[in-house]
């Protein structure tokens, strides 16, 4: 689902200025052309992992999507406080995190069930924040489906995998919060642009402590600076020209079908078939958080669901 306003990434979307046919293809098909674009890149990731390993891949991606926001951006340096200044460095931290243990995750375990793993982070946060016992309903369709995702018992995934998702879901709830944090104390995509390159400088001692000289390689190069224009920069962009249009609500909804998107890329790019009992488990996680949504909604409060998580 991978991650925005009170979902997150509406303060954090990349600048405006998308073409007029892309935006012709209408907000909703924007959206789901941004999920489409980040599960792919997250596909394309797992198949650049035995050149680079997993963080050298996160770290490629992490670097390559901080020179074009920084670029795009031009971030200001001065006239920010110190309070400003430790929320964008945590925005950062978490925004690492998650994509560090994400990564790890899917180089153990199929790309659908990693992605509706991660999601219980931002779906946890979405049923605490309403405090409503509907919303219990809500959270055990959740762990239904992922007690069938893992046969009653995880034992037909990789249990350090499912760790990492289940790290990168905790990640991903971080993100949402400082994401938000950033936005109201950053003008337009600043804060994003900064909280990227912080990320990317985290990351690089450890992407070279794992892949050294292959970061180098030309070809690792472009097709890690592929993934970052697929999960981080093209994605934001779309859904902020998404956003000018479509309620929050909406776009909440959207977000929640990133899983099945992400099983379908899994299948279409690593040969990744589901089992129908892993397909079910997907379908309540995705209901669930439909359902937390749309409860959320009803209290006129838009769960804080974000644009992309990976």
């Amino acid at each position: 689902m991978t991650a925005t306003s009170s979902t997150a990434q509406p303060t954090q979307a990349t600048p405006a200025g998308g073409p007029r046919r892309v935006d012709s293809l209408g907000p909703v098909g924007l959206v789901l052309a941004g999920c489409v674009s980040v599960q792919f890149g997250g596909a394309l990731a797992v198949t650049l992992m035995p050149r680079a390993g997993a963080l050298g891949v996160v770290t490629l991606r992490l670097l390559a999507a901080a020179v074009v926001l920084l670029l795009v951006c031009r971030p200001t340096l001065r006239g920010h406080s110190r309070a400003d200044w430790g929320t964008v460095i945590a925005f950062g931290i978490a925004m690492g995190a998650m994509n560090g243990l994400f990564y790890e995750a899917v180089a153990r375990i199929p790309l659908g069930p990693a992605v509706t793993l991660e999601v219980l982070g931002p779906l946890a946060l979405s049923v605490l924040a309403s405090r409503r016992a509907v919303n219990a309903v809500w959270a055990g369709l959740a762990l239904a489906g992922v007690f069938l995702l893992g046969g009653g018992g995880f034992s037909d995934l990789d249990p350090t995998g499912v760790a990492f998702a289940l790290g990168a879901g905790a990640m991903w709830a971080a993100y949402i919060v400082f994401s938000a944090r950033t936005g109201r104390r950053f003008p337009q995509a600043d804060g994003l642009a900064l909280a990227m390159a912080i990320a990317a400088l985290l990351f690089l001692p450890i992407g070279i402590a794992e892949a050294g000289t292959r970061l180098l390689d030309p070809t690792t190069v472009a097709l890690g600076s592929a993934v970052a224009l697929l999960s981080s920069v093209l994605p934001y962009t779309l859904e902020l020209l998404a956003l000018r249009r479509l309620p929050a609500s909406t776009f909440a909804v959207l977000m929640s079908l990133e899983p099945a998107i992400a099983a379908t890329a899994g299948f279409l790019i690593l040969g990744q078939a589901l089992s129908a009992t892993e397909a079910a488990a997907i379908a309540l996680v995705i209901a669930a958080s439909i359902g937390a949504v749309r409860t959320q909604v009803g209290r006129g409060k838009v769960p804080p669901l974000p644009a992309d998580g990976q």
